[in-house]
This record gives structure tokens, sequence and C-alpha cells, in this order.
């Protein structure tokens, strides 16, 4: 599918969710046309763009050259000059940027609530709220708008709403990826975070985002050999968990043993207590520093877009004495060797991501009390320079339950790996009667598949018209000579793929398909002796183009 086509369809899907909450603001589509037109020529003419065609969202405190950057305050607003790094770095690599999200104003909060754009609804049910303050950025992916998003994590705003929507966070190590060009909530702990429905999405976004690290890399643990050593804790340190929710953590605990773990207890009090600093403590200060100036005239100005419950936390951080300062930094070192303690020779901490999931209305009603509540397990994560990854974990009550695992900084792709202990399901790369719109689909969706991407393979594949019923096309690699085919990606259950093994006729093979961005997953091939004498149909670019001759 060709760039362009992938951004008329993203359009097309915006129009169909009628989720105008989303966006600040979105870019003029024929410029973005203009855009897709020109990477599609340059694939054409050989260029190597490892995200060309994967759409792009970006929180609006972080900096889209061409469009304002507000924070998610009008009055805010300023043009940026250029893209910040994160951006541009996606952008050379191919990505097409949409436009810019809601979010919580200023990035404080949980919730994403707080904004004078209005609530962002949560993907699966409308009535709940979607999280923050990436709020956007998470709905967007989720609702398959686009593939990337970005967002920032200070307190939980890259985990929470992954969370909330069923898909993947990254939160890197602090300094990994650069927040040049990022509105700041707490300059010193923020984090250029990414959303992706998949985590090797999400991997490959935050590989091209990643810079040489802006500080001298610490001595890692040393890590004795054994399987990967997952701590957790006593389930009443948990506190209250929202019903089914418990149970739901048990069975992610459950599943990282049966996949070899070794499972081990920690004392969780170093993190609860670091975690309710953040906020009750003195480091709010630092979000005065970021914005306070501009809320203290803009509030003399009589700016009505400025959201009360932010203007409340960041004015109160104003009149904090520089010595609880002092004595908070004494406190969280002494937290922070406890917690270093506790986790010990253990490869990660693995925790509910929040300990529940409210309503627009719950928050409605107490906002300060909800965002404190969701900030328990991932507070403390920033203050204790730690990396994390927040991914699905199952539902509960019909609705998305997640987790995440946090370890030392810079074991960022230790974590990825240990989380794909989690991700049972297995990619299936179709080319044709199995497509979404063809007649042997529904023997994908009867096994649980879920169509997770469009893509194409790598050049190096050839496609003919095979005489069967009904009718199916015949993949085969060839390499030199080879081009790129139209490939849907599809997830579904490991069993799934082991029942569509046995049924598989023949000449169709299961093997491994190359795709575009680098990746290999399972696919549909052909045994090359069955495509003697049969119709050569790879200039049409895929079956559905070869359909449409």
């Amino acid at each position: 599918m060709s760039t362009l086509t992938r951004v008329q369809l993203a359009y097309a899907r915006i129009r169909a969710v009628d989720r105008p909450e989303i966006w600040i603001d979105l870019r003029n589509r024929p410029e973005v046309e203009a855009e897709a037109r020109a990477i599609d020529a340059r694939l054409a003419a050989g260029t190597h763009l490892p995200l060309a065609g994967r759409l792009l969202a970006v929180k609006g405190n972080i900096d889209v050259h061409g469009l304002p950057t507000t924070a998610g305050c009008p009055a805010y607003a300023y043009h940026p000059e250029t893209d910040a790094p994160a951006v541009a770095r996606l952008r050379a690599a191919g990505a097409i940027v949409l436009g810019t999200t809601n979010l919580d104003q200023f990035a404080t909060g949980l919730v994403g609530t707080r904004s004078p754009h209005g609530a962002v609804r949560n993907a699966h049910d409308p009535t709940r709220i979607s999280g923050g303050s990436s709020s956007g950025s998470a709905v967007a992916v989720a609702l398959g708008i686009v593939d990337l998003a970005l967002g920032t994590d200070t307190a939980g705003s890259g985990r929470v709403p992954a969370a909330f929507n069923g898909i993947v966070g990254l939160k890197p190590t602090r300094g990994l990826v650069p927040t040049t060009g990022v509105v700041p909530a707490c300059a010193s702990l923020d984090c250029v975070t990414v959303f992706a429905r998949t985590l090797p999405e999400a991997e490959q976004a935050l590989a091209h985002m990643a810079a040489p690290p802006d500080r001298a890399l610490p001595p890692l643990p040393q890590r004795t050999p054994g399987p990967w050593r997952i701590a957790v804790p006593e389930r009443a340190q948990l506190g209250e968990l929202d019903e089914g929710w418990a149970e739901a953590y048990e069975r992610a605990v459950t599943q990282m043993a049966a996949a070899g773990a070794e499972i081990r207890t920690l004392d969780l009090t170093p993190f609860t207590e670091a975690a309710a600093m953040l906020y009750q403590g003195a480091f709010v200060a630092e979000r005065y520093t970021a914005v306070g100036s501009f809320i203290d005239k803009a509030i003399a100005d009589g700016v009505t877009s400025l959201d009360p419950t932010v203007v409340d936390i960041i004015t109160r951080a104003r009149d904090i004495p520089a010595h609880r300062l002092f004595a908070d930094q004494d406190r969280l070192a002494a937290l922070a060797t406890h917690a270093r303690t506790e986790l010990a020779d253990a490869d990660a901490l693995l925790l509910p991501t929040t300990p529940g999931h409210p309503t627009l209305a719950e928050v409605a009603a107490d906002p300060l009390g909800a965002n404190a509540r969701l900030g328990r397990f991932t507070n403390s994560t920033n203050l204790f320079d730690l990396a994390a990854v927040a991914a699905p974990a199952g539902e509960v009550n019909g609705l998305p339950f997640g987790v995440m695992l946090i370890g030392p900084a810079f074991t960022d792709d230790r974590l990825a790996t240990i989380t794909r202990l989690l991700q049972p399901e297995t990619r299936l790369a179709v080319v044709g009667a199995h497509l979404s719109d063809q007649p042997l689909n529904p023997q994908l969706r009867s096994l649980g598949a879920r169509l997770d991407r469009t893509t194409t393979t790598a050049p190096v594949y050839r496609l003919h018209a095979l005489d069967t019923t009904p009718p199916k096309p015949g993949l085969v690699h060839v390499g030199e000579g080879g081009a790129a085919i139209e490939t849907e990606i599809w997830q579904l259950p490991p069993e799934g793929l082991g029942r569509l093994l046995t049924a598989l006729p023949r000449p169709m093979t299961l093997g491994t398909v190359e795709l575009a961005d680098g990746t290999r997953a399972p696919g549909f091939l052909c045994e090359p002796t069955a495509v003697t004498d049969t119709p050569d149909i790879t200039e049409y670019g895929g079956w559905r183009g070869y359909l449409a001759r």
C-alpha cells in the first residue's frame, strides 16, 4: 500500500471515529498528501526509509514545525522554527506527522480531562477516561488512526493512557531521547515516550529517536546466570484495586512464571512512598519553574483557557520553601537506596500500571483524588531514574488491563525482551485470500486473529496468480529481481497459527516473510515449483491491485 493511500485512509478514519477531542491541530490534508507522494517517489527511486508510510501523532507539548506548540493552552502558543529532535528523527526515517494531540494542560495530570479542548474519551468506553497527560496520542493509536504517537512521561503520562487503551507505551531511560523542543513539566524528570499497537513497532520508533546517552552510563548490576528474575510485591502492598484487577495481575505473574521467569517478592514501600512525594512534596515546585510565570501573568490578564485544576497545582507550588526541597531530596536518596536493595539482582519489577480505571464522572467529582490514585505505581519511576515498558495484559470486564515492567536505567532493551513473555500472540503475514476483505479472512477471525497493520514485504518477492478455489496468489522469494508486495500483519494466538498450518493445502506453505521495515514474520508462501506457467502479477503491487486491474 502506498504512503499516499495510507494517508487518505487515515483522514477517512478520522472522519469515521468522530473524536475531535483527540486533536489540537491537524495538518492541512493537501500538504500531507504532497509529503506522502514525495516519500513514495523516494521509495521508487530506491531510497531506504525504514518508517516510510508510518503515520505519526505528536503530543501538543512537543514541537512540530508548521504547527503551534500550545501544551494544551491556546494562550501559550508559539510557532517553533524546527521539529523537536524526536520528531525530526522519525520524519527523517519516513514517518509522516498528521497533527498534534490533546493533553492534560501543561502535561499536568494522569486523567486526560484537563484541557480546554475537551476531555479525551477512552478508545474502548467513551464513559471512561483515556488517561493522561498524553491522552490524545494514545487514543489516536488505539483507534487505528496513526501507527505511532509521541507522548511525554514525568509521572506516568506515557504509561497510564497506554494501559487504559490497550496499547504499548515505552518510557525510556531519562536522556535516551532528547527533550529539546518539549515544553517542560518537570525538566529534570521529563521523558519523551512512544505509543504503538505492538511492541516491535514501538521499539523500532524508539531506536530511531534515541541518541547517545547525555550522561555517563552507570555500571549495571552484575547479573548471575539463570532465567529472567521478576520482582513482585505482596498482594497487600498493592492496596485497593478495582474489581477483577488483582486477579488480572496475578494472571500476568503466572504467565511470566509459565514462560520460565523466576518470581520473587520485594518490599514495595520505597516505591509507593516516593510516588506520594512527587506531588505532595517539594518536587512539584519544578512545575512552577517551568510555566509558573506564564500562568501568573495569564491569570492577571484574565485568560480563560487555563484549566483550574492545573492552575491550582502549579500556583500552590510557588510558595514551597527551599528547605523542604533539600529535605525531600535527602529522603528520596534514602528511598532510592532502599528500592535498589529491594530490586537486588531482579531484572524487572512487574506491577499493574494503575490501581483502576475511573469514569469521566468519577474524575469530575474528585479530580485530585482520582489523579493521585492513578500515580500510585508510576510516580516513582523517574524519581528513581528507572526505565519502564507498559503493555497490555488481557481484559477486565471487557476493558483493557495493563501492566508495566520497571528496571534500572539503560536496561530498556532488556525490559522489552522480558515484556515479550506477556505477548504470546504470533504475527502472521498474509498477501492473498486471507486479506481483510477476501473470502478466507473469516478463517483468521474465527481463530481470534486481529488486524495489526498493513505494510509491504521487502522487495525480494514475486507474486503469481494460482488456479485455485477460491482464487489466491502464490508468494515466492526470489531475492534480486523481486518487488515489495502489499501485506497485512495479523496477530493471533499461537494455537491459532498451529491450526492454520495443519489445514494449509498445497502448494501453500508457512515460512518466514521479510517485511519492509527489516523485521520478519511467519507468513503464507508458495512452493516455487507450483508457480511455473502461472501469471506473474507482481507488477500490480499485491493481490488487491491485481483483482482491481
